[in-house]
């Protein structure tokens, strides 16, 4: 799949990729209400014999409008155009979201965009889908300006999940700050994944005969701290259960930075720096502070055995989660 990151560049649009379907959203978290636009995109795309493409934008929009307070990304971009990728799309474009962009008109975005650089035959998104200066292009706007420059739109209604609530990045995002994983992965459609780069560590885990993975998540990550059964993934695709712990490991440090420690169980090995994963299958307990490092083992063993009991069996809830969980 091709991914372009810039197009200021004046990158051209290979001509395979031009005249498509373009899908266009922020789509943090790639979820189930995500996917009823995706979906129609590539049934579009296939109905009409033309290349799927996604329209995104990096970075996600709040966190220019308000940078002090960056969003909580479900899926930071690579995670989200490997799902893209595993869904069918022949492209993604991350087009860069700054001021400057935001300052354009709805016109411009059109006319620059969608009809000179993708030469789009068609648009699909969600209802209430805004553009340009101001918020200016709506919906209307859209419909408006296909049947100027000769492009269909279709516009997706929110999905709603079987209790009729709408599924939305916002209520997912809640649901990981309560550590409510399971109820997470039912409304994206595959377990919560982060990636980062495993980094060096005290060691004392591998003193302790639990050798851990360390990563450092974006400090804007709220995911609730605590004890996880989870499902670590190498670059070259390789898995290995664990359990992992998410927090400032209170036994050891006093008001340390939050850290993603996960041990890896039936694995030897060094993963330093190495751009690694870890899907989230369960919520296991509370971070707790221990009197000591004896006590501290000891729940450490019960964690492990309680982690293997549940990821003893789990079966992918999608082609998205088998992509990047298994």
């Amino acid at each position: 799949m091709t991914v372009f990151h810039r197009n200021e560049k004046k990158e051209p649009l290979p001509d395979a990729l031009k005249g498509g379907v373009v899908a266009i959203g922020n789509f943090d978290g790639v979820h189930r209400g995500h996917r009823s636009v995706l979906d129609r995109a590539l049934s579009l795309a296939q109905e009409r014999n033309v290349p799927a493409l996604v329209l995104t934008f990096e970075p996600h929009p709040r966190t220019v409008f308000r940078p002090d307070t960056p969003v909580f990304r479900l899926t930071p971009a690579p995670v989200k155009a490997r799902l893209l990728e595993a869904m069918g799309f022949r492209c993604v474009i991350e087009y860069p979201f700054d001021t400057g962009f935001s300052d354009r008109s709805a016109e411009e975005f059109i006319q620059t965009i969608l009809v000179d650089w993708l030469g789009a035959t068609a648009v699909v998104t969600g209802f209430d889908f805004h553009f340009g200066k101001g918020r200016e292009g709506g919906p209307a706007f859209l419909m408006a300006s296909g049947e100027k420059h000769g492009f269909t739109v279709s516009l997706v209604d929110a999905f709603r999940d079987e209790n009729t609530d709408v599924i939305s990045s916002s209520r997912i995002r809640t649901l990981l700050a309560e550590g409510h994983v399971t109820e997470a992965a039912g409304l994206l459609g595959y377990r919560f994944t982060v990636e980062a780069d495993v980094i060096g560590g005290e060691k004392l885990g591998r003193q302790l005969g639990y050798p851990t993975a360390n990563m450092q998540l974006p400090p804007e990550a709220d995911l609730k701290p605590g004890i996880y059964a989870v499902r670590f993934r190498h670059p070259d695709g390789r898995v290995h259960d664990g359990v992992a712990s998410y927090g400032r490991r209170p036994t050891v440090t006093e008001n340390g930075a939050p850290l993603l420690e996960t041990f890896l169980f039936d694995f030897s090995g060094s993963l330093y720096g190495e751009t690694c994963s870890v899907s989230f299958f369960g919520y296991l307990r509370e971070e707790l502070k221990f009197d000591g490092l004896e006590p501290l083992v000891e729940q450490m063993k019960h964690d492990e055995e309680e982690a293997r009991a549940l990821l003893s069996g789990v079966t992918p809830l999608s082609e998205l989660d088998r992509a990047i969980s298994f």
